[in-house]
């Protein structure tokens, strides 16, 4: 579990195609500090550390993960954010992110607001019912908060910290993003689906 607080970013050194896999070489100010099997969120995707070397680690995206993300189209080079889990009895400065991506949104438009920026993203209409005014939303592993909301698009407003301490600076109109809805609101919809006369007998 993790809050969509960023800690710090990583560079790309390399990746390996192997069995329909990804596996990423990654560097950080974390790595050093990484175990293998302990959970990280690469841009807001929960995978698994396999290995630590120095100041790099590494991890591999499987095939189901990378059709449902944008990692397919990582390469060297890139800069990811990056996040540890959470730690019990912490604060939570985000809202509760599980690090399982539930589809690609894509970035339309980036606007100077003269001491902020403006970010506006497309998502799949599938997912309307969990998109509010004013709600959380995770974005390449960032909590955020959306408004404007349509069915199939929403801006979110980024201070000076989090553009010069992620990688959104670097977002461009038709850059694909990770996207995690809000587990409460999932879990609501569901219920409503199952049960849409209210609580069941």
């Amino acid at each position: 579990m993790f809050t969509g607080i960023i800690e710090a970013t990583g560079l790309i050194h390399t990746v390996t195609a192997h069995s329909g896999n990804l596996t990423f070489e990654v560097s950080s100010p974390l790595s050093a500090g990484f175990k293998p099997d302990q959970s990280v969120a690469h841009d807001g995707v929960c995978l698994t550390v396999e290995s630590v070397s120095g100041g790099t680690h590494r991890v591999t995206a499987i095939r189901e993960t990378l059709e449902k993300t944008a990692l397919g189209a990582w390469t060297a080079g890139r800069n990811i954010n990056l996040e540890r889990a959470m730690v019990m009895g912490a604060r939570l400065d985000g809202h509760l992110v599980q690090g399982h991506v539930d589809a690609r949104g894509r970035c339309l438009a980036v606007e100077d607001a003269d001491g902020s920026w403006r970010y506006r993203f497309s998502f799949p209409e599938a997912f309307a019912p969990l998109m509010i005014e004013k709600g959380s939303i995770c974005m390449n592993g960032i909590s955020l908060t959306a408004f404007d909301v349509t069915t199939d698009a929403f801006s979110v407003a980024i201070i000076p910290y989090t553009y010069e301490h992620t990688n959104i600076n670097s977002l461009q109109p038709g850059d694909d993003v990770n996207l995690e809805f809000d587990m409460i609101g999932k879990y609501v919809a569901r219920f409503n689906t199952l049960f849409p006369g209210g609580r069941p007998a």
